[in-house]
């Protein structure tokens, strides 16, 4: 085994509780698989004795392979790599046998019985109206937290808020309902599987029999719940080792619970702590500035990043104007170095990929994007837009006027859009406006400067138009009003409006723009399958991952970090805050040799100020 003497202290471990805090680049995987495979040939304990738990399929095939390869012929029974939710639904089918119950999964998309959809229809149920995209989402989030975090509804309110109306309501029925049919989402399956350990002694201790050792990945990533279940098995054996990053803790918003880290030696009074500090992936000049930035939190272990691997080239700041200048950067960039399938650009936000997509296309530079899930091509905002567009280019189009009318300058009320509805001929439905009886002069110059403005945005090349439609049409003023009523942000509604201008701006007409959008749509479903040219990630989804040249973009305050943490933080609440350095931490430590940093002056002709994270890099001494 060539290991380093800080590797081999961790590896030789065998019994009793131990944490290991290895910094990125440290080599935990092989330090897990090393230990397994020395817990088997030195210390003669069965393969089907070891349980290795980690949070991904993608983590557990990786593991599985590496192990293969290093020591497949060492045991002919095969170790037990899983992840926490298989894990706990196999315990769960074991339940259900013995007491004759049949649970029904409901993560499936494609069936009608699924979480999405009785979700909705609890919404609608209760709440007497539909629910968006973004708030389903939410919705979706809040109830996975609450249960991770092995929490109340009520206790998630008192420090959380949340824009779902009658949300306990919602909550409530949601588990009864699942409770009295027998089904089960991803995050039951833990509850569920931790309540039957609580409650099935017979089951509890043939799972504690059946594992002697209990060996846990990215330990920072677990939530309460999984923890709970992982310490429940373990005991009272506790030959449990965890392999961790407290300064990689970065998904607090699905229940991850490092602060189970930092007591470890609070829970476990003879547990042994471990420090891997060496990096084996990046280059000096990369390590050493990580290494300063990321003490500035404090809520971690004390540890020193370093590494054995030369300097290379300064980690680079670059200033750009505006967005478009910042994409062209990127394009110029790429095309002088090539080197695409080991190149990188990551967000904080996935809606920064938009921008980036479109130049690459226009660009002709392949790229490979994990997640494709983007709520932008089939956002109610770019429809709306799109709506304006169809209304303008056939005014006859009644449809289209009903799903708009209330949201331009106009005034128009519901009482006279159903006057139209019901004398409708077919003709212009600003003619039909100015036909309602009795109108006055205020309606009448109001629905006259409609017609008008309509005439001239159907003249008009998409960037002017969506121009128009915010000012002239007061599609801008109707955002502003009803962001806060309907728990948006105005300040990421104007983001959409801003990349929906990047892709028109070359564009001359409508028909143009509706193709434009439907095949950069139909590019991203397919991007995650090509795994070719350069990788488009959001931090978070980029964990894990290393690449010889990284951009990280969007850099400016309010976004990374975000608005919320800053506010946090100046209130004397650091924990927020701290989580989106850790992020910006990950980001910069996916770079073996080149890293590139880029903020902005102006966003949506707003002055915009530089991450105070550049600030911080730029003020380190060394």
């Amino acid at each position: 085994m060539n290991l380093s003497k800080e590797q081999k202290k961790a590896v030789f471990h065998v019994k009793g509780p131990a944490l290991v805090l290895a910094v990125p680049g440290a080599g935990k995987t092989t330090v897990l698989i090393h230990r397994t495979a020395n817990l088997i040939l030195n210390h003669k304990v069965s393969a089907e004795r070891i349980l290795s738990i980690t949070f991904s399929r993608a983590a557990v095939r990786d593991m599985e392979n590496r192990y293969k390869n290093l020591y497949g012929d060492i045991s002919n029974i095969p170790v037990h790599f899983s992840t926490i939710h298989s894990f706990s639904y196999s315990l769960i089918r074991e339940y259900a046998f013995k007491n004759k119950i049949r649970y029904i999964l409901i993560e499936d998309q494609k069936k009608d019985l699924n979480k999405f959809n009785l979700l909705k229809s609890i919404y609608f149920s209760i709440n007497k109206s539909h629910i968006t995209e973004e708030k389903l989402e939410t919705l979706l989030n809040s109830i996975g937290y609450i249960k991770n975090m092995l929490i109340s509804p009520e206790e998630f309110l008192a420090n959380n808020k949340i824009d779902i109306k009658n949300f306990q309501h919602i909550f409530k029925t949601y588990e009864d309902y699942k409770r009295v049919n027998k089904l089960l989402d991803f995050d039951d399956m833990l509850t569920l599987a931790l309540d039957i350990l609580n409650r099935d002694k017979a089951i509890l201790e043939k799972y504690r029999n059946k594992y002697d050792y209990i060996q846990v990945d990215e330990g920072q990533d677990t939530s309460k719940v999984q923890l709970e279940i992982i310490r429940t098995i373990a005991y009272p054996k506790n030959n449990l080792f965890i392999v961790a990053d407290d300064d990689q803790s970065i998904y607090s918003f699905r229940g991850a619970y490092p602060k189970a880290l930092l007591e470890f030696n609070k829970t476990y009074k003879d547990g042994k702590i471990f420090f891997m500090e060496r990096n084996y992936r990046s280059s000096k000049n990369i390590v050493a500035v990580c290494n300063k930035f990321i003490k500035k939190n404090k809520l971690r272990y004390n540890k020193d990043i370093f590494t054995e691997n030369p300097f290379y080239r300064p980690i680079s700041i670059v200033r750009v104007a505006s967005m478009l200048k910042q994409y062209e950067f990127i394009v110029e960039e790429l095309k002088k170095h090539g080197e695409y399938e080991d190149t990188a650009i990551l967000y904080r936000n996935n809606i920064s990929s938009i921008g980036i997509i479109e130049y690459l296309e226009r660009n002709n530079i392949h790229f490979y994007i994990k997640d494709t899930k983007l709520k932008f091509f089939n956002h109610w905002l770019i429809e709306d837009i799109m709506d304006f567009f169809l209304l303008a280019k056939d005014n006859t189009r009644i449809d289209v006027f009903e799903n708009i009318y209330y949201k331009m300058d106009g005034f128009i009320s519901k009482k006279q859009l159903h006057y139209v509805k019901a004398n409708y001929r077919s003709q212009s439905v600003f003619d039909a406006l100015l036909d309602i009886p009795g109108i006055n002069e205020f309606y009448r110059k109001n629905f006259l400067d409609l017609k008008l403005n309509f005439k001239k945005l159907s003249k008009m090349k998409p960037y002017d138009g969506i121009c128009h439609i915010e000012k002239a049409l007061g599609y801008e003023d109707y955002l502003k009003e009803n962001s806060i009523k309907f728990g948006y942000v105005f300040d990421s509604l104007e983001n959409l409006l801003a990349y929906l201008k990047i892709i028109a701006k070359p564009l001359n007409s409508i028909d143009d723009l509706l193709l434009r959008l439907k095949y950069l749509n139909h590019l991203l479903s397919k991007s995650n399958k090509a795994k070719k040219g350069v990788t488009l990630s959001t931090i978070h989804s980029a964990k894990g991952l290393e690449f010889d040249r990284v951009y990280m973009i969007d850099l400016i305050d309010g976004e990374f970090p975000t608005a919320t943490s800053i506010d946090e933080f100046n209130r004397g609440r650091i924990q927020m805050l701290e989580e989106e350095r850790r992020l910006f931490y990950v980001g910069m430590t996916r770079a073996k040799r080149c890293l590139t940093l880029i903020t902005l002056d102006s966003k949506n002709n707003k002055k915009v100020k530089p991450s105070m994270f550049l600030t911080e890099l730029e003020n380190l001494k060394f």
